[in-house]
Parts: structure tokens; sequence; C-alpha cells
């Protein structure tokens, strides 16, 4: 049986997704989501790091872009929303 040639993303693919992904966590006004989905985004592609096989590569690849798309949503939504309370982490010291 032939398996169809999965091709896996480029290292200069992984890396903006990875920025992309971290600047969206940026944009996340609440302290707590902010510095969640940012560890998130470090665990998952240091999880992955490791990862050679192309189709695994680029399952992993996929998922990442579809949590992109989720936390962009998310983070348009959570502005929305937004408390006009700022959090005291992020209350910069006088």
């Amino acid at each position: 049986m032939a398996t169809m040639g999965v091709a896996a993303p480029t290292r200069t693919e992984v890396l903006q997704l990875y920025r992309s992904l971290l600047r969206v966590a940026r944009q996340f006004c609440d302290y707590n989501i902010r510095e969640y989905t940012k560890r998130r985004t470090i665990d998952g592609f240091r999880d992955n790091k490791k990862l050679t096989d192309p189709s695994l590569l680029s399952a992993a690849f996929f998922d990442g872009k579809t949590q992109l798309e989720v936390a962009k949503r998310q983070a348009i939504v959570y502005s929305l929303y937004a408390s006009k309370v700022k959090s005291i982490m992020d209350i910069k010291p006088s």
C-alpha cells in the first residue's frame, strides 16, 4: 500500500507559528490567561521538539495552527469583556 507523502513543515514555518502564538498570548488582557497561553505554547513546542516522523510533525504543526486560530478568536472575545481593573501582576511599581 502506497502512503501519501506528507510534507513536514520547515523550520521557518515552525518558528513563525511559535512566534505567532506568543504574540497572540501577549494580546490577552488578563494576566493569568496571558501567562497560561504563553506557558502552554512553550511547553507544547518543547514536548514536540524531538519529533522526526514527517506525518507526526505535520499533525503537530496543523494542531498548532488550529490552536493559533482559536487563541486569536479568544483574545478578541476576552478584550470585549475585559475588566477595567488591572491585575496586581500588571501594575508596575513606581
